[in-house]
């Protein structure tokens, strides 16, 4: 509802009713106009799909990041549209899928391994994750590693640095995954810095000595 539409229902009430009742009718319109793109935009969340994937987070149509899924849940994944499967992890973690390689592989997904080192994130690894992100930015990806720290960290980079979306928004999701250590701390703004960015937002508290 735009301003004028508003203004103009809030003269009606002023018209039509006593002031009490003007009050709790302007009260309604104002729930209205913020209300419903929230009910708008629950209602696409519910219809998309909420997979039982430890940590699991949708960004976008496009893009998911998650904790390890099992062979069932990678199943559901390509049912659900999935086309790419995103590994930031070692194969000789001990929650590490066996064959997850071959499983992916066999639902008809491209399955993609940058083995990202715990102790030592480095730039080069993001620059290796971006390049083969960009190469399909169009298909559905889901970017994980064991627990979703590494894979929400890349996520965040990717979508503020190429995506253009807004740091604070970007930085809460993340929060809602963990706060980075220090060494991932100091590799997020070094990603950042890279690219001509710094943490400088409202929320970017925890990227922030």
């Amino acid at each position: 509802m735009g301003e004028y539409q508003l203004e103009q229902s809030e003269r009606w009430v002023v018209w039509c009713c006593s002031r009490a009742a003007r009050g709790l009718l302007s009260a309604l319109l104002l729930s209205i106009v913020f209300y419903l793109p929230v009910v708008q935009a629950q209602g696409a969340d519910t219809a998309s799909t909420r997979p039982d994937i430890v940590n699991y987070i949708a960004y976008s149509e496009t893009l998911a990041s998650s904790g390890q899924p099992t062979a069932s849940q990678l199943k559901a994944q390509a049912a659900a549209g999935v086309e790419r499967v995103v590994y930031l992890a070692f194969t000789d973690h001990d929650t590490s899928l066996s064959n997850e390689d071959r499983i992916t592989r066999g639902l008809g997904m491209q399955f993609v391994q940058l083995p990202v080192l715990w102790e030592s994130p480095t730039v080069g690894d993001f620059r290796t994750f971006a390049a083969l992100m960009q190469e399909g930015a169009d298909r559905r990806t889901l970017v994980h590693c064991q627990v979703n720290w590494r894979a929400s960290s890349f996520s965040f980079l990717y979508r503020v640095i190429f995506n253009e979306v807004p740091m604070d928004d970007a930085v809460m999701d993340l929060a809602s995954i963990w706060t980075p250590s220090d060494n991932w701390r100091r590799f997020i703004v070094e990603v950042l810095a890279a690219y001509g960015l710094a943490p400088d937002c409202e929320f970017c508290d925890p990227l922030r000595d």
